[in-house]
């Protein structure tokens, strides 16, 4: 039998179940990684997104190159690119791991269609804690509350502990061609912005894995306490690594168990990823819609009429400058601090309301870790649309927010000095008092839609 493991977002070699299962067979395998921007529900990736991928796919083909197995690159809408390729190689069995989002649907008809044509096909659980579909309330129904949601969790059986990298590694008698990974063009040269990401971050599962060891061994014990402050290197900075697969979500929490220090709050933050990889499984097209169906009437100012403080807060130019500080930071290096990125999302959306999408799309782009389920539930929680929302009239106060959590002006500092030049671009008191009127507008309106499991 000869495999083809079709590689998504799970770039990685250890805890790959579907890598795993392959080097099982004895006529060896293929390993092959599509980009695909063409499938429905595929959305096309943003431009920070596609400088990590570069990363991770160069770093992904050196080890497996050691390895003796090379990693084959196709460009194309997986249903043609994948038969393609089980033709040219005489594949029997095709495998990989599991997504939740909205391509769940092109895989499963994929899956129908080789089997049909006598290929076994078959996928694996790779990037989650918990299948969704698993983790139900007594009712059958997803939970709509995180805190019920993650004691749920923590009552299901543990999490499988990861899967070694193969021990051995065969490839298969008949090679494919493969695409070169730089004429994919995935990094920016024209201009070429991407020195601040390239300086902050180094893309691939041997940088994921020493992430990881360097914060259970210098920052789990303070990351309860400092995990707030944006000037403190107390996080894990785990998440683009997460994001891309470079380490499996049970690879974290197995570590961080055995590890010994008090990981309880840390792997909290694992949980909220959980809870959104599994809204995404039963909402779907969260980046769309707000699960909050009172949302679809919200009186969002106009584009035309937002636009200009819509690149403002883009540039960092609000004349706030904690929301100045993270907005610059996403710019320069491809991420903002968590505290930070509420702050800043509660400004476009409470106090310039602008419609939550624009800003999750700015996000999507600019973001090394946007992914299809925490970048949009996370801008809904903010917004006040999704799960588990705060009221929507718990406003963050930029100046409150910078005042407990960098109140020597550490990070402001660093990253917007000259915001307190810049002329404030909307007035608190009255921006707050105007988005609690608009949400009087809608308040009236049944409070979710009904979405249901896929």
């Amino acid at each position: 039998m000869t495999t083809l493991v079709w590689f998504r977002d799970d770039l990685r070699t250890a805890d790959h179940p579907a890598l795993a299962a392959a080097a099982e067979d004895p006529e060896g395998m293929v390993l092959l990684f599509v980009l695909d921007e063409q499938t429905p529900g595929a959305r096309p990736l943003g431009g920070a997104a596609r400088w990590w991928l570069h990363g991770s796919l160069a770093a992904l083909q050196r080890e497996l190159a050691d390895r003796g197995v090379p990693l084959v690159l196709r460009r194309g809408a997986a249903s043609a690119v994948i038969p393609d390729v089980v033709a040219e190689c005489g594949i029997t069995r095709v495998v990989w791991n599991r997504r939740y989002g909205e391509e769940r649907h092109a895989d499963a008809e994929l899956r129908g269609s080789l089997r049909r044509a006598g290929i076994d096909a078959r996928s694996f659980v790779g990037g989650v804690l918990h299948e969704p579909g698993t983790i139900l309330n007594g009712e059958g129904r997803p939970y709509r509350v995180y805190s019920a949601f993650w004691r749920a969790c923590a009552a299901a059986p543990e999490p499988a502990a990861p899967l070694d990298p193969p021990a051995r590694w065969i490839p298969a008698p008949r090679r494919p061609r493969s695409d070169a990974l730089d004429d994919w063009d995935l990094r920016p040269t024209d201009p070429d912005w991407a020195d601040g990401l390239a300086a902050r971050w180094e893309p691939g599962e041997r940088a994921a894995r020493e992430a990881l060891d360097r914060f259970l061994e210098e920052r789990a014990a303070g990351y309860a306490e400092g995990r707030d402050f944006p000037a403190k290197p107390a996080t894990s900075e785990l998440s683009p690594h997460l994001r891309w697969g470079e380490i499996s979500p049970r690879a974290v929490w197995h570590q961080a168990i055995a590890s010994g220090a008090d990981t309880g709050t840390f792997l909290s933050e694992l949980g909220w990823r959980e809870f959104a990889w599994h809204t995404l499984f039963h909402a779907g097209g969260m980046h769309l819609r707000g699960i909050d169906a009172r949302f679809d009437a919200f009186p969002w100012r106009s584009s035309e009429e937002s636009a200009d403080d819509l690149v403002a807060w883009q540039r960092g130019r609000t004349g706030f400058p904690l929301v100045d500080a993270g907005m610059r930071e996403l710019w320069e290096a491809g991420f903002m601090h968590n505290r930070v990125r509420m702050a800043a999302a509660s400004f476009l959306t409470k106090n310039l309301l602008i419609d939550w999408r624009a800003g999750e799309r700015w996000f999507w782009d600019t973001l090394v870790d946007a992914d299809a389920a925490s970048n949009p539930f996370n801008w809904q929680w903010v917004a006040g649309c999704g799960l588990d929302a705060a009221p929507y009239f718990r406003i963050f106060n930029p100046q409150t927010q910078q005042r407990r959590f960098d109140p020597d002006g550490r990070y402001v500092d660093r990253w917007a000095p000259d915001s307190l030049l810049v002329p404030e671009l909307v007035d608190l008191r009255a921006s707050r008092l105007r988005a609690l009127a608009a949400f009087d507008e809608i308040s009236g309106a049944p409070r979710t839609r009904e979405t249901g499991a896929d």
